[in-house]
């Protein structure tokens, strides 16, 4: 499946915020894709983030860049995108989060949460480390690595706002029913808190 029709379908479903992250692609097939996907995103209302480049992001109209620990640094990537655009940051421990918040990050990812074979993103932290992750910091903490419809639940009462998720949606039959199955838990999560 092409990562447009997995986007269709994730929107289908209610899934509002995607990061588009191809480790493996050369730059302008990245930039080419994101590119479609940061369209189909736009048209339908939903954020789009580009993972790693902030001059692809910029060069798509992405909303926003993702950037891993050793990227460009946020304020270079500030830089270039203005100061309307997202900038997340992934991040392992508190002092990583709370540097990312110093330097104008809008959000952190904080992981791995779980055991992933998606990226080699070190130990597993844990509920309890994200706990006290998203208690140190002012930013929104979007929950990564290993999450699945029987432990998304957890990262959200942890105090995550959303989760990121890739091999359990992209490898379920249905992208679009576990897509709707995840955003269900998570809003009623949200909505009782």
């Amino acid at each position: 499946m092409s990562p447009e029709q997995a986007m269709e379908q994730a929107l289908a479903a209610g899934v509002n915020c995607f990061q588009y992250r191809n480790k493996s692609a050369s730059r302008r097939t990245v930039y080419e894709t994101a590119a479609v996907l940061a369209r189909i995103a736009r048209e339908a209302g939903a954020l789009f983030i580009v993972n790693d480049h902030a001059d692809i992001a910029v060069a798509v109209d992405a909303d926003g860049v993702h950037l891993g620990q050793d990227d460009l640094p946020i304020e270079c990537a500030r830089t270039l995108l203005g100061s309307t655009k997202v900038i997340g940051i992934s991040t392992h421990s508190i002092s990583q989060a709370r540097a990312a918040e110093a330097a104008g990050a809008d959000y952190i990812g904080f992981g791995p949460v779980f055991r992933t074979s998606s990226k080699d993103a070190g130990p597993t932290q844990g509920t309890r480390n994200l706990a006290a992750v998203a208690q140190a910091v002012a930013l929104p903490v979007i929950a990564i690595g290993g999450i699945n419809e029987a432990n998304v639940q957890f990262v959200i009462e942890a105090g995550a706002v959303g989760a990121a998720v890739i091999s359990v949606v992209l490898t379920s039959p249905d992208i679009r029913q576990t897509a709707e199955r995840m955003v269900r838990t998570i809003r009623d999560i949200r909505r009782k808190r």
